[in-house]
């Protein structure tokens, strides 16, 4: 890494750190504790489109602004596991008619484990030749650490290997099992990730209780923070979501955590008793003390209902990828409740995403 890129990474870092204190002033926030990323090879996800050009082939993106498309023979923000096999990958789909027929895009997905997805994206249907010819491509490429091929087309998907990566998130003393699903959210800054699952522990110490956690995804917080929290339940209505986070459960051998597949809507509901869902049988939601609320909601924040629900509880802890709308919501919780800490992850270096986390407490009456 040059001494420019750092300076350069420095200077955005900050730019993010005063935008991010700027907008929580007005709620009497403290200054947020910085996390920054390595400045390279930090993402574990990336998508190119591919460009077929007579006998050469290579990954293409295009330009924010102009819409014009680039070659990329290497891609800096991907970890190195992308890195390594952009080229190798490329190499060996140019001289494989059968499997460079008809590709429009490829999708990688890493982990700092060092397992890898690959997807290759089709406008053709996908054949027992393609199955066979793709079957030897991986056997080539899994060598060092276990590869896995997707092929998706028209209706179809094809697995050669794993449709996930098991990753290892090294946090405090410990190290978590995460099964990513391809095609699934997952944060894309493994690194930085540790650091806010680190942050949410620090913050939540000896809160006690039981957490709640909405749009919990296959359980990157609820896991780890199971540790401090009598027991846990997270909601998240993707199936594959679920599914994951009730793999990563049991993996990580925790037996205070349950996942339910309900929307953050669709829960309070049964908190309030409005509706009943087979989905909830065998938990007895009467039997919980929610001290807590983890929330981590999309880009558009929470909606009045929501926060309205969230401000029963004593602490809210909120994630948000949208320091705008983390703000406006902020509004409101506001009434009820105080900024105790603030913090930036910086997930996405030399963009303007910033990504925020805010603890609240309730005020004293």
């Amino acid at each position: 890494m040059t001494k420019s890129l750092q300076q350069d990474y420095q200077q955005q870092l900050s730019e993010k750190e005063a935008r991010l204190n700027g907008l929580l002033s007005q709620f009497d926030a403290p200054d947020a504790v910085v996390y920054a990323s390595a400045p390279t090879h930090y993402r574990m996800r990336a998508e190119f489109r591919v460009w077929h050009d007579g006998d050469d082939l290579y990954h293409i993106m295009f330009d924010q602004q102009t819409k014009e498309k680039y070659r990329v023979d290497d891609f800096p923000p991907a970890s190195k596991t992308i890195n390594n096999m952009m080229a190798v990958l490329m190499e060996k789909l140019r001289n494989n008619t059968l499997l460079r027929k008809k590709l429009f895009q490829i999708d990688y997905l890493s982990a700092l484990s060092g397992e890898l997805v690959i997807s290759l994206l089709y406008h053709k249907p996908l054949d027992d030749a393609w199955l066979a010819e793709a079957e030897k491509l991986r056997d080539e490429l899994n060598t060092d650490a276990p590869v896995s091929i997707i092929g998706r087309a028209r209706k179809q998907k094809q697995i050669l290997g794993n449709d996930y990566v098991i990753e290892r998130l090294p946090v405090f003393e410990r190290t978590y099992l995460f099964k990513h699903i391809e095609n699934s959210f997952t944060q894309p800054n493994a690194e930085v990730n540790c650091r806010m699952i680190e942050w949410t522990l620090d913050v939540s110490a000896g809160l006690g209780g039981d957490l709640l956690e909405l749009y919990c995804g296959a359980g990157n917080f609820s896991v780890p923070l199971a540790a401090n929290f009598r027991r846990v339940i997270g909601t998240e209505i993707a199936k594959p979501s679920v599914s994951a986070a009730q793999y990563n459960i049991q993996v990580n051998g925790l037996d205070n955590v349950d996942i339910v597949r309900l929307s953050a809507e669709e829960f309070v509901e049964a908190m309030k008793g409005i509706r009943e869902f087979s989905r909830l049988q065998g938990i007895n939601l009467a039997e919980y003390d929610f001290t807590t609320v983890l929330v981590d909601p999309p880009r558009a924040g929470l909606d009045e209902a929501s926060l309205r629900k969230i401000q029963e509880y004593d602490n809210i802890l909120y994630i948000s990828c949208n320091p705008e709308t983390l703000a406006e919501n902020l509004t409101i919780l506001n009434e009820t409740h105080q900024v105790t800490h603030t913090a930036l992850f910086d997930q996405f270096p030399f963009t303007h995403h910033i990504e925020a986390g805010v603890k609240l407490t309730r005020k004293a009456v």
